[in-house]
């Protein structure tokens, strides 16, 4: 039977393209031999699910265990009625059990108990009953908030003490925060603390990225079956654009595979790995779109504005940081910043936030373009100059991130630009105080620095001239565009202020400064 990358639900080692679950959390099978509970937190889409439930079965098969991963998910509808959330989840437990367990295995009959005590005696009752120790990995524990998330919490403490022969002897929370992240029942707006009741963690794992070798490793077994060669140049410029992230390594092959050069023959190459990504973006399919939901949450946005602006973070709590960290939103480099983390979601990021600027444009012709389909920046210079005078102030009220308002514009009227058969990409750092644009249109590629001119600040214009010199350098170009957008307050209206003129930098190139 054929294999196939997956990029919808847990992996299944028949059909899927999948790396061993013992690599991906080799601390997991200690823990399991010292009875440990402990806890699995990763970023959605990282294959938790799968490397979880293919552990599971790998515990049962060696005969020294009964294991199996459960969901509790079901109990989420019910937040505020713990009872009936405990009803559900025992209900998934007993037809997920009966699919992922032989009938030897499987659960008794559940006792019956009084409302907060179902999970607790059910648990119990399994671990007695089972021939073997019961090793238990629940999955989507952070879909629980409140009193229901409480509730299970603390009948898993509860028989801890009894474990191993009255309760499973290790269980392992899954989901996308840490357990010291849990909301708690006051409205879900506060945090467990060290005193929780799920205390009796003895660690936290985390799911990490895949490396460049695992991402060879995956790729390579598309190689063995179907005899499709991936480059090399391609294994690492997938890797580069994902940096690993496993929804995104798969996404990229599988749309490069399947429908790019679905012929064996053709080998997989850095053009057609450039061009999967262009259609996983444009699509932005449901991971990318459950990434793009977070961006309006206050405590993402006072993250991520900033980064886009290029601007230093304020006093953000450490919590905020940790939660965009744990959604996959960002990462730390080497040199221990923030940053975006990948440059598929920093292509991503800009675009969704621009989409509702972009739903807004007017009808725009391609006066940019010569009689014979080429870009002619000065052309695009007179057509966004015109479109700025006339639409800019108006764009801005529907753009998110009131600080980049005047940047997600611009964007949208590239996008524009670019959809007609160019590449917009993007550059952006905390602190740098600049976004780096550079517009690919067939050969002609053309260098856009934004700045903005922030109350109480100097005009940044010379600070511009010597970053755009620098990115210029870096790409080999001789000329582009220094855009300040003036946000002081008092100034006249964008028609009115928006003004052109040549300037030269540091390194004697001579670049135009639009300011609006």
């Amino acid at each position: 039977m054929s294999r196939w990358f997956n990029t919808a639900g847990p992996c299944k080692p028949d059909i899927h393209y999948m790396l061993p679950a013992a690599a991906r959390v080799p601390q997991a099978r200690p823990l399991i031999e010292q009875q440990a509970y402990f806890v699995i937190h990763a970023p959605r889409q990282t294959g938790k699910t799968t490397t979880m439930m293919a552990l599971a079965a790998e515990l049962t098969a060696s005969g020294r265990y009964v294991a199996v991963l459960l969901s509790v998910e079901v109990g989420a509808a019910f937040n505020t009625e713990p009872g009936t959330a405990e009803l559900a989840i025992l209900g998934e437990w007993r037809n997920a059990a009966s699919v992922r367990l032989p009938a030897e295995l499987q659960p008794p009959v559940w006792p019956a108990e009084a409302e907060g005590q179902r999970i607790r005696a059910a648990l119990q009752r399994w671990a007695q009953a089972a021939p073997r120790p019961l090793v238990l990995f629940m999955d989507e524990i952070d879909a629980l908030q409140d009193v229901t998330l409480i509730s299970v919490l603390r009948q898993l403490r509860s028989g801890h003490a009894d474990r191993p022969r009255g309760f499973p002897w290790s269980v392992a929370l899954i989901g996308m925060r840490d357990v010291r992240d849990y909301k708690t029942a006051s409205g879900g707006s506060e945090r467990l603390n060290t005193a929780s009741p799920f205390n009796i963690k003895t660690r936290s794992l985390t799911l990490g990225n895949f490396s460049l070798e695992e991402v060879a490793a995956l790729y390579g077994q598309h190689t063995a079956d179907a005899g499709q060669v991936f480059t090399a140049e391609a294994v690492s410029l997938a890797n580069a654009l994902t940096q690993g992230q496993p929804w995104l390594v798969n996404a990229l092959a599988k749309v490069a595979a399947e429908e790019l050069a679905p012929d064996p023959a053709q080998p997989l190459t850095t053009d057609i790995i450039l061009e999967a990504k262009e259609v996983l973006i444009q699509r932005q399919e449901t991971h990318l779109d459950s990434l793009a939901e977070r961006l309006r949450e206050p405590r993402v946005r006072q993250i991520i504005e900033p980064m886009l602006a290029g601007q230093a973070l304020g006093d953000v709590p450490t919590d905020d940081i940790r939660f965009v960290l744990d959604l996959g939103l960002c990462r730390r480099d080497p040199s221990g910043g923030l940053v975006i983390a990948n440059p598929i979601y920093r292509e991503v990021i800009p675009r969704v936030l621009a989409s509702s600027a972009r739903d807004s444009l007017p009808l725009l012709r391609p006066t940019w373009l010569t009689v014979g389909g080429k870009l002619d920046p000065s052309r695009l210079l007179d057509a966004f100059l015109a479109f700025w005078r006339q639409h800019g102030q108006p764009l801005l009220k529907s753009a998110p991130y009131h600080e980049i308002a005047p940047h997600l514009v611009m964007m949208a009227f590239l996008h524009r630009v670019a959809n007609a058969g160019g590449v917009l990409e993007r550059e952006y750092a905390i602190g740098s105080g600049r976004i780096d644009l550079l517009l690919r249109y067939g050969d002609v590629r053309l260098a856009i620095e934004l700045k903005t001119w922030r109350p109480g600040e100097r005009d940044p214009l010379a600070q511009g001239l010597a970053q755009l010199d620098e990115y210029l350098t870096g790409l080999g170009l001789p000329t582009g565009w220094l855009v300040i957008f003036d946000q002081r307050p008092g100034l006249p209206p964008i028609s009115e202020r928006t003004s052109v003129e040549e300037a030269v930098t540091p390194a004697c190139r001579r670049v135009m400064v639009i300011r609006g």
